[in-house]
């Protein structure tokens, strides 16, 4: 995986096809837990991969319409957190757009990843909206992962390196890695590099 980099009008990554798998599907998730509905099918190819990459987000996408569910409302907050009255009445007005915009940010970076070739494409027009459809991918990792704060961060990524330094070692299976944790943090940190070297092109000096 290489970040996003300045190539003449727009920000280009490189993802190899397994990448470009679960970034998709994840992005895809977070799609149908906002509106209920798929994408589409699966990028060619996904499919021989699923079992040994997708095992983890099986549930992913759970709670579609719940607006209690904490990975709705890191992306969706209750506007009066203290009066359910008037943050359902606000939900209500404001929400359906609200999410449509949301799920049409994620299906322009699903769509993109759908594409043949190792090249993940941003227009330079489109590249704050797909720097905020990541921070919502973020926010409901971050959710599922318990992250709340700076520390938490830090924490996951060095229970990450842990594992991964353990993973070449014969003592791996008798540590207490939670592969379901470890695996999603290990998304959650990908896509956090990418967010970056993303806002770094969109904050670069010369344009």
């Amino acid at each position: 995986m290489r970040g996003f980099e300045a190539r003449g009008d727009m920000a280009v990554a490189q993802l190899d096809s397994e990448e470009r798998a679960v970034v998709a599907r994840v992005i895809a998730d977070v799609g149908l837990l906002l509106s209920g509905e798929a994408f589409g099918a699966q990028r060619d190819g996904v499919e021989d991969f699923e079992d040994e990459l997708f095992a983890h987000v099986r549930g992913f996408e759970v709670a579609l319409s719940d607006p209690e569910d904490p990975a709705v409302l890191r992306i969706l907050p209750n506007a009066a957190p203290t009066d359910r009255q008037v943050a359902d009445e606000f939900r209500r007005l404001t929400e359906p757009e609200l999410r449509a915009i949301k799920v049409d940010r994620l299906r322009a970076i699903w769509d993109a990843l759908s594409e043949d070739g190792p090249e993940w494409k941003v227009p330079a027009d489109e590249a704050m909206a797909t720097a905020a459809a990541l921070t919502d991918v973020r926010l409901v990792l971050a959710a599922r992962l318990g992250i709340d704060t700076d520390a938490d961060a830090d924490a996951l990524y060095r229970e990450i390196e842990h594992a991964e330094n353990a993973a070449a070692t014969d003592v791996f299976a008798s540590l207490a890695v939670d592969p379901h944790r470890v695996w999603l943090g290990m998304v959650y940190q990908a896509l956090t590099w990418l967010q970056e070297s993303l806002m770094t092109y969109v904050m670069r000096d010369d344009v």
